[in-house]
């Protein structure tokens, strides 16, 4: 029973240094060349950024409590 146990230990710790080697890759995983496809408009999160971006500051004119997306200014819309 003790030998099973650990066998089970030695395998177990020899899976995880082999996953763990991976961790330790010095080259970049996205080339240089690559990252143009990443700052394509179509990756971003907001679909329409200008329009966004107004709507934000029409919200933090109006309430001068809100302000956490940060936009500077007070809350009567003079920036």
């Amino acid at each position: 029973m003790e030998a099973v146990s650990g066998w089970r230990l030695a395998v177990s710790g020899a899976l995880a240094l082999v996953l763990l080697s991976g961790c330790g890759n010095i080259e970049p995983w996205v080339k240089p060349y690559e990252r143009q496809a990443l700052a394509d408009p179509i990756m971003s999160f907001d679909p329409n950024p200008v329009s966004s971006a107004y709507i934000d500051h029409v919200f933090d004119a109006r309430e001068g409590a809100r302000g956490a997306n940060g936009a500077a200014g007070g809350g009567c819309g003079c920036n």
